[in-house]
């Protein structure tokens, strides 16, 4: 089985946080699904290193990154995915959809309205918890 590791930004901003949704997929469980920022990590790159790229790559966004938050394990059907999300934060709003959909800034208390890509929905669950 395809193991793929990932990081995740918690993109803040005034009380507000950034999520966005994907493509249309082949992949039923994670087509327009909503879910943090972020991607693969490349070689000899740090798991900050990757973040800070990765959302300049897809939003045309510079971020901050602030702490670890947590470290989700989710087996896919067709791969095993490990997950490093981390706190960060903005200073404007301002982004460029490159490899999504849509997007929302929303409440902590607004993010179980949206459809989660399944690897995302503990990050949500302990978002809401804290």
């Amino acid at each position: 089985m395809k193991h793929i590791e990932v990081v995740a930004a918690i993109i803040k901003n005034d009380n507000k946080i950034l999520c966005v949704q994907r493509k249309e997929s082949s992949l039923s469980y994670i087509s327009k699904k909503y879910e943090f920022p972020g991607g693969k990590m490349e070689v000899n790159e740090t798991k900050v290193e990757t973040i800070v790229r990765e959302i300049k790559e897809e939003l045309a966004m510079d971020i901050i990154v602030n702490q670890e938050f947590l470290t989700v394990t989710h087996q896919y059907p067709d791969f095993l995915l490990t997950m490093h999300s981390f706190i960060c934060t903005c200073n404007n709003r301002d982004i460029i959809l490159i490899e999504h959909i849509d997007y929302k800034w929303l409440e902590v208390d607004e993010l179980d309205n949206l459809d989660w890509a399944a690897a995302d929905i503990p990050i949500v669950n302990k978002l809401i918890e804290n």
